[in-house]
């Protein structure tokens, strides 16, 4: 078998591969990108943040035009799922449409459909619908993503996941009347939102006693209330089987403070997490994998200086955009002969959870301080004062800025309601920068937008 030469090979074609992946090419670098979707932008565009967002946006809309309603605003509008699932194909298709004409413009570089497998620190096999090809490479950027998890519970296969939600041509194209969600995280919740919001009764089921386990239980316990409260959340929970009803539905069993109970609803969704996928031969060549994913540090170089991982995979910041600047990162430390020239942020990546409301978090907040002895100085912003919430209606929540106690720097922040995801950003250049309260309270943002209150939340400490 011919083995062919390249000087960048990628495992996978998502935001921690293609980024790099152009930038090489365009330096005239031979690059190919292998998928086994045979299409660019990974799990972001096929299962994740895009398509779950054109649902979510979709659901503020219509629980904003409800809001108004309640306030003897003329017009109402009503719920077609189908025709939401339709709008979030399209999105998707559209997307993929820039994607290949980017591909197709772009010389030296080529993607492949089919699963990738380490040989060696340099050779690559790759298997397709025609044959198996091999690959000597000169550098290899492994971005294999990561995978919905499945527990070992009876009856798991019965249940849904948001692989099957927000795929292209989703399983689910009728809204269901009740839907059972089974996770706490960060998908879970974001789902259960959705789903209220279109009518649909949804009781979430948690197996810790705080939701979003893992992030700030001060952020967690300002957004929780604020969530509609017809979602029922029980905490505490550990699922024991799934089994289908005589009418066709899902029947969950469960227990909960020791006492064994049943919960009936038409749909389940499974969404207890992700584990990154590891491609074939990666420990046999000698590279580190942990619970988490590859061992990496900020170059994003394994054991193999060559060899790198970005995005899922390493299970450091398993964010797209976090992905994409690991894989610019990446393709710098290439350029540079894989010598360290640039390395990789990991403490400053917003995170939004896109739940109706919105929250939003990054870099220091004060569980983190506290584990760390850091004082900390908290600057306080709320939404009820807020002329742009009051506009729309959307007065709940806030900002709250956390500032070293010594000199006013900048460490982090959250905001819970209005713009979270907007906002987050524009928090996290600040504190990436090391502006302090009074760089902050200097600038004068619009009117009457909600990033003002960024700098009457620094205005607050003086």
């Amino acid at each position: 078998m011919a083995i062919q030469h390249v000087d960048l090979l990628t495992i996978g074609a998502g935001g921690g591969a293609y980024p790099a992946a152009f930038r090489l090419a365009k330096a005239g670098r031979s690059v190919v990108m292998v998928d086994s979707k045979g299409v660019m932008s990974g799990n972001c565009l096929y299962e994740g943040c895009v398509p779950s967002k054109a649902v979510r946006e979709t659901a503020e809309i219509y629980q904003s035009q409800q809001r108004f309603a309640e306030r003897g605003l003329p017009g109402s509008v009503r719920v077609d799922f189908a025709e939401v699932v339709i709008h979030k194909d399209a999105v998707q298709a559209r997307r993929y449409e820039q994607h290949a004409a980017e591909l197709a413009a772009t010389p030296n570089i080529k993607l492949i459909q089919g699963g990738a497998r380490l040989l060696s620190p340099h050779e690559v096999a790759v298997s397709t619908a025609e044959g198996e090809q091999r690959f000597h490479c000169a550098q290899i950027i492994i971005a294999s993503g990561s995978d919905v998890f499945i527990p070992p519970i009876p009856g798991s296969e019965l249940c849904l996941t948001s692989h099957d939600l927000y795929k292209p041509d989703s399983a689910l194209k009728t809204l269901p009347e009740r839907m059972i969600v089974i996770g706490g995280g960060y998908i879970g919740l974001e789902t259960a939102t959705f789903f209220a919001a279109f009518g649909t009764k949804v009781t979430l089921l948690q197996k810790g006693e705080q939701l979003l386990n893992g992030m700030d239980p001060g952020m967690v316990a300002l957004l929780t209330p604020l969530l509609d409260p017809a979602i029922r959340i029980l905490t505490g929970v550990d699922v024991t089987a799934v089994e289908v009803t005589p009418e066709g539905g899902r029947r969950v069993h469960y227990i909960r403070a020791e006492d064994a109970d049943i919960l009936d609803g038409d749909v389940v969704l499974m969404a207890v997490g992700r584990r990154p996928i590891i491609p074939a031969g990666t420990t046999e060549i000698g590279i580190a994998v942990t619970r988490k994913g590859i061992d990496v540090g900020p170059s994003l170089q394994t054991v193999h200086p060559h060899i790198y991982a970005c995005g899922d995979v390493n299970g450091r910041v398993p964010l797209f955009h976090a992905a994409v600047r690991q894989s610019m990162v990446a393709a710098h430390n290439i350029l540079g002969g894989n010598i360290p020239l640039d390395y990789a942020d990991f403490s400053h990546v917003p995170t939004t959870i896109f739940t109706l409301p919105a929250a939003a978090y990054v870099g220091v907040t004060p569980a983190l301080a506290e584990a760390r002895g850091i004082k900390l100085l908290t600057g306080r912003y709320d939404f009820a004062e807020d002329s742009r919430a009051q506009i729309l209606e959307r007065m709940e929540g806030g900002i709250q800025l956390f500032f070293a106690a010594d000199s006013l720097r900048l460490l982090g922040g959250w905001v819970v309601g209005i713009d979270a995801g907007h906002l987050i950003g524009q928090i996290g250049i600040a504190a990436t920068h090391g502006l302090t309260a009074y760089d902050l309270a200097r600038f004068a943002d619009q009117h009457p937008m909600s990033a003002e209150g960024i700098g009457k939340a620094a205005r607050s400490l003086f």
